[in-house]
Parts: C-alpha cells; structure tokens; sequence
C-alpha cells in the first residue's frame, strides 16, 4: 500500500467495497464480506498505526490517531460498512488533496513545462540547431517569431516585443531593440531577432527560476505548528466526547459514532493546500516562495531590513564624474578601471562597464584577479597591480577625505590614481513599500548597507526608514541583524547582490530581487522577486498575510463542524455509517475553503 500513489490507493479501496457489496447484498454472503472489510481495515489501520509511531519518532505529533480509533472501533462494533466508509474517505481525502494541489499548483509547473531545450545558433556555414546545455557565451542565437529565448544575451541584431509575464508576472510585452538584453524564457513576438549569447544555459534566467521552482516542489507546503496547536486539544477532546458518550449510554456503539465524525482531515489537508494555493498565488505575481513555512513566517514578520544600493535604489547608476588624480588622463582612468571591475556582477561594475562602452574605452586582459566582498577588486592588468574599490581599500594612504556620494577609487601598484563617482536614484515605488509595510505590522524598518552613512542617510528619510546602518561589511550585516530584539522578529532581509547572500541565509526570510540580481542572492533566499519591482516585497507580505487567514480559517471551519458533529453524535442521533459519509462532507468544506487563497484578489 505504502508505494501506491494515493489515487491508486483510491481506486482499490474502491474496487474491495465493490466486491463486498457484491458478497452481501449479490450473493447474500454478508460473512464473507465481513470478513474482506475487516481484513482490509485492520491492515490499513495497522499500516497508519505504523506511519504515526514513525511520525511520533521524529519528534511530531500524528493526527491519524482519530483515524485508526474510528476504524479499529467501527469493525469492533461490527459496524464494518461504516468503517468502509470511513477507508475510502481517507484514501478520498488523500486523493482530493493531490488534486487540490495539483491545481493549486498550476503556474509552477508551466514553467517547466516550457523549459527551451534548443537553441537556433549562427555558424559559418548557416543556422544549426543544437541543445541549449551546448550554447556557449558569444555565440549569436537567433530566436523566430513564437519562440521562447532559449539564454539570456543581448540583441545584436533586429527588434521584436517579448512577453515576459512568466518571469517577471508583467502582462505586458516589453519592446527590444539592439543593444537591449533579453531573458531566457521569455516569449518573443512577431519579428526574429538575432541575440548574442551573455550567459550558459545553467546561469540563465529561467533556468535559475527552474531550479527553483523545483526546490519549492521537493519542499513539503508543511505547516506542522498550526497543526499541533490544533491536533493535541481536539483529539483529546473527541476521545473525552466518545468516552464519555459510552459512559452515558452504556452502548459500546455510541463511542464509535462519535468516532467516525471526529475527521482529522481539516488538520493535515487542509492547512497545506491553503499553503500551496499561496504559494501559486504568490508565482501569478513573479514572485517565488520555494517552501510553504515561508508564508507563515512573513505573515508574522514584524522587521525588515534592507539593503540600499540595487533595492531601496533602482541600482541603475550612472556615473557622474569621473576624477583621475594628477597627471593621470580620464581615459587611462576608465581603462584600467573598467577593466579591473569587467567580471564583476556588481551594479556599479555594471554602470561603469555601460559608460565605458558608450566612450569607446578599450578594456585590457586581467590575470590574477580577487575580489574582497564588501571592500573592492585586486587585478592584474598590463603588469601592474590595480585596486579598485573604497577609498580605505585601495589606497589606505591617502590622506585625502573619501566623497560624500556613492564613489569607487582606483590605486596602481599603491599609487592613488583618481576616484569615479556615480549618482543613483530612489525608487519610485520605495516610500510606498515602506507605508505599505507598516500598514501590514513590519513597524521596524531597517536599511543596512555599504554605503557611507551621509548617503544612506538621505536615501532612508525619502523612504521614510529611521534605523540606518552604513558601512558595513557582509560579516557587519549578519552582526546587525542578529542585535535585532527577540519580540521584533520575524524578521525579512531584502538585498540583490553577492554581498547580500550571508545576510539573506542569516535573516528568517531571505527575500531576493532576481531580475537583475545575483544568482548567489537567488540561490541563498527564500523568496525571489522576479520583477525589478520592490513593491513586490509588499505584496509577498501580503499574499503570506491572506494565505495564513485562509489556512486557519480551513481549519477551524472543519474543527467547528467536527465539534458539533461530535455533540450530536453523543446522543446517538447519527448512525455510524451516516457519520462516516459526513467525514467527507467536512473534508470538501475545508479543501474548498483552503483553496480560496488561490483565488484572493491580487
């Protein structure tokens, strides 16, 4: 039985039901159908028996008690049809809650449904079609019209609109041209392009939104400390109901009437299907929650702390100035500095490699190259030593006052050689994130960054953040949210790039921005904004707020028809059999009230 899947499970219990009607009312052998019921029961029962005692091994409490003793006291009254009822209904209720979230579950598995497996790439002799795992960075890949981008790259040839609603939940195509990057997985429209390769396959976006999506499948929806809150207080008091029901009436059958109402079901199906329903509710908005006690945690969440640069800012700086110190040129500045910083993933590595490019600035090959997070980039270029980074990293002997703006400074074999400052703007959508989590109870707002404190300073008042913290390093971050107090947790960080990771893996939620973003930051989080949209933070917080409503509600709805049940079956008004049909009747109430965090507005 343990290796059928529970719609086989079903299908079985189903067919032996069968042939004990046939037995009985057919062939008029009620005893041999008797028999077959109780001998499906007790080994049934003896096989939950067994999973519950593994489940109490492992330091958790099993609901499917109930279920045995309705079973176990149903043959023993020789009320064996209602135990039959009661067989099916859980092996139903199992079934119903695979299908539930199956269903719930729809948006994840489109996506890989949809993985690209080829790739139409450009070689001397024309268009060949070979794997997407074979297509290597600089190669032109052409995408036709319909055709999903198989690699992230940028376009190189042609202009097309793409539909990017699977990555980023965005209803609207996006318009590229050359110059423009565009995500794997991505839908292109009416007109071919020609895209020249930036990432492998495994690096790519949708790849990596692939991988999550299956790590948030292989993850258990659980929500075990809902159910223990729960299952203790009502198996204990639907057996003190059927006691003392027995006591009362001094009728065995009275205990086992009570028995077959007192489901179980609301507890261990239906708080994972509202969490599921979440979850799929949660992907419709391009966001990624990879397991369901995720949701339960940023429902209470009561701090969030942020990172500045990239998150609270758009991350898409531009340089404002570019300083070199005497004697040294502009040009040679921007050389030696872009090519330093050409593989890295930073933003402003990012920014200063876009305005190199747009002035015709020459990048030289780097060997030997290092990059202490936090603080900057070693590198070999043209047989010079090159530092590029804070000013107190690459040249600790400068007397000279770092700028009161965002800044990188360049040192060649530990001589000073200029600084390049970058302007960065505040998102639009930032200072009504931050209302918006306060509305939702995260009242203590946080900012850590790198950043030097003026700045951070005055990118936390336009947002309305009190609590700032600069200058830090990673190490500095998972320092700062540890000192957060006990009674303000849960607590959520938000950051997007490499240096956030560790505070990402040390915070209760790991929140990433993923579209532009690191994979180590995507990879370490526990939920994935896959739009450049940080009021998605919000709205995380939100559908987790909803889908914990709708998962109590679920169950309370089935607990409080159990109860009443349970009363009314004390007093031997309902038959065994009739209370072993109502079962499933709470079991579809609870499921369909659990779906309802599917559906919630958006």
């Amino acid at each position: 039985m343990q290796r059928l899947s529970n719609k086989q499970k079903l299908g079985l219990i189903l067919a032996i039901a069968a042939v004990a009607l046939v037995l009985q009312y057919g062939l008029h052998y009620p005893l041999l159908a008797q028999v077959l019921v109780t001998v499906v029961g007790a080994l049934i029962a003896q096989t939950m028996f067994i999973g519950m005692v593994k489940t109490l091994k492992s330091g958790k409490y099993g609901v499917d008690l109930l279920a045995i003793l309705a079973v176990v006291a149903t043959l023993a009254v020789s009320e064996y049809w209602a135990a039959m009822v009661i067989l099916v209904m859980l092996t139903g209720g199992d079934a119903l809650e695979d299908y539930a979230a199956k269903k719930a579950n729809t948006e994840l598995k489109a996506l890989l449904d949809n993985s690209p497996r080829l790739a139409h790439v450009l070689t001397a002799s024309g268009s060949k079609d070979v794997a997407v795992d074979d297509v290597q960075v600089g190669d032109h890949v052409v995408v036709k019209p319909g055709e999903l981008v198989p690699v992230d790259g940028i376009i190189s040839e042609g202009h097309s609109e793409f539909d990017e609603s699977s990555l980023t939940g965005e209803a609207r195509p996006v318009a590229k041209n050359v110059g423009s990057e565009v995500m794997s997985g991505s839908l292109n429209g009416d007109e071919a392009v020609t895209v020249k390769v930036t990432k492998l396959a495994k690096d790519s976006q949708y790849q990596q939104l692939v991988k999550l999506v299956k790590e948030a499948e292989s993850t258990p929806a659980h929500f075990v400390r809902m159910a223990d809150r729960y299952a203790v207080p009502f198996t204990v008091a639907a057996i003190v109901i059927s006691l003392l029901a027995w006591w009362i009436s001094k009728d065995p059958r009275r205990f086992a009437e009570v028995l077959v109402v007192a489901s179980p079901c609301p507890l261990i199906l239906a708080a994972p299907v509202a969490m599921v329903s979440g979850m799929s509710r949660a992907s419709r908005n391009g966001i990624v929650v990879k397991t369901g006690s995720v949701l339960e945690k940023l429902a209470g969440a009561r701090t969030g702390a942020f990172d500045k640069t990239g998150t609270i800012t758009n991350g898409h700086l531009t340089v404002a100035q570019v300083i070199p110190a005497a004697e040294v040129t502009t040009e040679r500045l921007l050389h030696l500095a872009a090519s330093a910083e050409q593989n890295s993933s930073h933003i402003l590595a990012r920014s200063l490699l876009k305005y190199a490019t747009d002035n015709e600035i020459s990048l030289a090959p780097v060997a030997n190259l290092s990059e202490e997070t936090g603080r900057g980039i070693t590198a070999t270029i043209e047989e010079s030593q090159v530092k590029v980074g804070k000013l107190n990293f690459a040249a600790p002997k400068e007397t000279m006052v770092a700028l009161k703006t965002t800044a990188i400074y360049v040192s060649v074999d530990g001589q000073y050689y200029g600084a390049i400052t970058f302007t960065d703007h505040v998102r639009p959508e930032a200072a009504q994130t931050m209302a918006t989590l306060k509305e939702l109870g995260v009242n203590n707002l946080v900012m850590l960054t790198g950043d030097q404190r003026l700045i951070a300073q005055q990118v936390a008042k336009a947002v309305g953040i009190t609590n700032v913290k600069a200058d830090l390093l990673p190490q500095d971050k998972i320092a700062a949210l540890k000192l957060i107090p006990h009674d303000l947790h849960p607590l959520f960080m938000v950051g997007d790039g490499v240096n956030d990771a560790p505070s990402l893996a040390t915070a209760e939620v790991g929140i990433a921005m993923g579209a532009n973003g690191s994979t180590a930051a995507s990879e370490t989080a526990d939920v994935v904004i896959l739009k450049d949209d940080l009021s998605k933070v919000a709205k995380a917080v939100a559908v987790s707020k909803d889908t914990i409503k709708i998962a109590k509600q679920a169950v309370l709805i089935g607990i409080a028809i159990c109860v009443i049940l349970m009363l009314i079956a004390s007093t031997g008004i309902i038959p065994a059999f009739i209370g072993a049909m109502l079962q499933e009747v709470i079991d579809t109430v609870s499921i369909l009230w659990a779906l309802k965090a599917r559906k919630m507005r958006n």
